[in-house]
């Protein structure tokens, strides 16, 4: 028999038994048989099998750490952006003075992504993955350009119509940023559980990465519109650096392999065991009977020790197998019914974890940024805010190496203690309050404060969406991240929510110098 289109095809050598019958076995596609089976446990019952096993790629290796360091630019690109609009606090404070500009530009891209994110949830059986990732890129890059050189630069605005349009391209950024971020949680639940860690550091990194950037801009330069262009400039560099190697991964046989595993629904690299399902046309040539055998998908073959259908049929004469591979079936696009029941599934084996990554950010967004950008000090001035978020975009990125740590946590105590964060709203809150004599008046309070809520929000907000995954089946895994990022985009509004609550407890305190501590 010749080649089968472009299909493998391999005829094995027929092998005389010594009741003097001949086996022979034909496979296509590359569909691994039950030979080994065959031959281990017909060799006691005098059936002789002579045959080469059908060789399965090699699992690929992620050497010198390539595939993990991208995961990582991939977390910096999807919080990048938005981090850059408000870390130069003291820009936006002088440039809108009196003004809720943080809270404003928090409270609407935290809306925005929860749209968003519920969107691209429900696009998740209808545009691929990279698709969505990519036009998440576009938009984020697009508004950082926009602002840094119309606004910032060029100064074609007035001062009320920059303040909208920096809200307006905060909102576009959410959106693009959700979209990758949603997209990029569900990618990683395809890959082994280390590189879902990998993309949860680089959202800390970011955070860091833009912290340093602001520090040194605003050393090295004294000039604020040019620190700040530059500022903008080195982010709109990294994006596009974290953009291009996405491009680039996404073609690597290490990706490939896995994403191609989760879409076959094989929870691990197959090994010698894994055989594939097909239809099988069992062809005793000396009795002139056929038998149809359709094993469903995911069925074990014969048992270890006991023969096959084709071990039976071999004892009485001449014996040929065909195995055909099942013909695939056009995919439709799933009902709403549908749609809503493979959620309502998945949601059954992780809601502790969605709701303890949802209670962890909650608590954090209550906080940050908000209202740590409103703690000031005559004597530091607008550092203190700058140092507050460094510190907990420095911790944060702590929280998030050790969430890497081996440790089965179990999803309801995963729960308790992110519930029992809540204790940083009354602390932080006593920073700023009463208005010009706080109660911790004293800077070193919430930098102590933001450093232990920047270790536990690392850490807690990234282990439920670790072990999420792993709960789940492998082809359910996109949508569990996708489901993840849900509870956590709801914890993130929440919070904003909550926020402009703690918001009017500052707003009063603008010109005010707060008390501070010389004991």
């Amino acid at each position: 028999m010749g080649s089968v289109g472009a299909e493998r095809f391999k005829e094995l050598s027929p092998a005389g038994t010594p009741e003097g019958n001949v086996v022979m076995s034909f496979s296509f596609d590359s569909y691994q048989l039950e030979e080994d089976e065959l031959q281990r446990g017909s060799q006691a019952k005098g059936i002789l099998t002579f045959m080469e096993p059908v060789s399965e790629d090699p699992e690929p290796q992620d050497r010198y750490h390539g595939i993990y360091f991208a995961m990582l630019l991939a977390g910096v690109g999807f919080l990048l952006p938005y981090n850059s609009f408000i870390t130069d606090v003291d820009y936006l404070h002088h440039k809108y003075p009196g003004t809720s500009i943080v809270f404003d530009m928090s409270l609407t891209y935290i809306l925005v992504a929860l749209v968003a994110v519920i969107l691209n949830n429900a696009l998740v059986e209808l545009l691929s993955l990279h698709t969505r990732i990519s036009v998440g890129y576009l938009f984020a890059l697009g508004p950082l350009l926009f602002v840094s050189i119309c606004d910032v630069w060029l100064e074609l605005f007035t001062r009320r119509q920059a303040y909208a349009i920096n809200l307006v391209a905060v909102g576009v950024v959410a959106f693009g940023c959700t979209v990758q971020q949603s997209s990029f949680y569900g990618y990683t639940g395809l890959l082994p559980k280390r590189y879902t860690q990998g993309v949860m550091t680089g959202e800390s990194t970011a955070g860091v990465i833009i912290s340093l950037s602001r520090i040194f801009t605003k050393l090295l330069l004294s000039d604020e519109k040019e620190n700040t262009v530059i500022f903008f400039f080195i982010s709109i560099g990294m994006e596009l650096t974290c953009f291009i190697l996405h491009l680039l991964v996404k073609r690597t046989r290490f990706v490939r392999y896995y994403t191609a595993c989760s879409c076959k629904g094989v929870p691990e690299p197959r090994g010698v065991g894994d055989h594939g399902t097909g239809y099988r046309v069992h062809h005793d040539v000396t009795a002139e009977d056929v038998r149809f055998e359709n094993r469903p998908q995911g069925q074990p073959s014969s048992p270890r020790g006991s023969p096959g259908p084709e071990a039976e049929l071999a004892g009485s004469g001449t014996y040929m197998r065909f195995d055909v591979p099942r013909p695939k079936i056009k995919r439709s696009w799933p009902s709403f019914r549908d749609m809503l029941l493979h959620r309502y599934v998945v949601s059954r084996l992780i809601w502790a974890y969605m709701l303890s990554i949802a209670m962890t950010y909650f608590i954090t967004l209550c906080l940050f940024p908000g209202l740590e950008s409103e703690i000031h000090n005559c004597t530091l001035g607008e550092w203190l805010p700058i140092l507050i978020m460094a510190i907990f975009n420095l911790s944060d990125f702590v929280g998030k190496i050790l969430a890497a740590l081996p440790y089965d946590w179990r999803g309801t105590h995963l729960l308790i203690y992110s519930c029992l964060r809540v204790v940083f709203i009354p602390l932080f809150i006593m920073c700023v309050y009463p208005n010009g004599r706080p109660t911790f008046g004293h800077p070193a309070w919430p930098c102590i404060f933001s450093l232990l809520m920047g270790i536990t929000n690392g850490y807690f907000g990234s282990v439920p969406m670790i072990l999420a995954a792993g709960k789940v089946s492998p082809e359910q895994r996109e949508l569990a991240g996708n489901t993840m990022t849900v509870s956590y985009m709801t914890g993130l509004t929440l919070g904003s929510a909550v926020a402009y609550f703690a918001y009017s407890l500052t707003s009063t305190s603008h010109s005010t110098c707060f008390y501070t501590e010389t004991s």
